[in-house]
């Protein structure tokens, strides 16, 4: 007998954060592997608009609102998702912005604020779904972290203080669960073109660029885009069982270096 019993083919998923970007893209992937998704982000009518396209292009989705820092709110999506396609399968946490600051001139609100949108934000789904895939003795839970949590970047306010902790909160579960057949995985992306921050103007951004050249943390101008994270996202969760990606750190790749004179082609 296989140590494991296989998937199920149809896996419920929760994508928080889905509204855009990455999630946006992870949400379009999955539902084209024929599992039903259901979109969660404060901005619902965007969610509405993209789960309306997965429908006209035959998949299942379904929108609701989603607010990580409220419990209730939390309750209210996972409840509605699980009404709607069934028992959670796979929850994406990657809900979160970004607000540039100096740590130390950040008022501590709206730093806190930050904190329970990209920490406290992912314990409350992964409390609120744990139950249910303990029951059933199998899940996966996907966190969108950052490659600022291991490298944290000057003017990220509490952004990579608070991926740092995301980080470290997933390593303890990754222990706690082992043996339920529940895997704890992070999708780090490196630089990505997102909406994320997007509002800030050029003169917060301006020095933010500048700090990270002078420390070396943006060593060229290539960037991911969303569907690059949802294609790890899909690679994560699609395992078989028995198997767990713990990590994956997805990068750009440096743009080709001219050849030197007389070089090959």
């Amino acid at each position: 007998m296989p140590r494991f019993e296989p998937h199920p083919d149809r896996r419920p998923v929760l994508v928080a954060g889905a509204s855009s970007g990455i999630g946006a893209a992870t949400a379009v992937a999955l539902a084209a592997l024929g599992h039903p998704v259901t979109l969660g982000a404060r901005r619902v009518e965007l969610c509405e608009e993209i789960a309306a396209k997965i429908r006209a292009d035959g998949g299942e989705a379904y929108a609701h609102r989603l607010d990580v820092t409220d419990a209730a709110s939390v309750d209210e999506f996972v409840t509605a998702a699980e009404r709607t396609h069934g028992p959670t399968e796979i929850l994406v946490s990657g809900a979160g912005d970004i607000e540039f600051s100096l740590v130390g001139e950040m008022d501590p609100e709206r730093f806190l604020f930050q904190v329970q949108v990209h920490l406290v934000g992912a314990q409350r789904l992964i409390h609120r779904v744990l139950p249910g895939m303990t029951a059933r003795r199998r899940g996966d839970l996907v966190v969108i972290s950052s490659d600022c949590a291991d490298s944290p970047r000057p003017r990220s306010g509490a952004y990579s203080a608070a991926k740092n902790g995301l980080e470290a909160m997933v390593g303890q579960l990754r222990m706690e669960l082992e043996g339920t057949g529940i895997r704890a995985s992070l999708v780090r992306p490196g630089p990505t073109l997102t909406g994320m921050g997007m509002d800030s103007t050029p003169e917060i951004v301006g020095p933010v660029l500048q700090d990270w050249k002078d420390w070396g943390l943006a060593r060229h101008p290539y960037m991911l885009r969303p569907q690059h994270l949802a294609d790890a996202v899909v690679t994560v969760s699609s395992l078989p069982r028995g198997v767990h990606m713990v990590l994956v750190e997805v990068q750009p790749e440096a743009p080709l270096r001219p050849v030197p004179d007389g070089g090959a082609s």
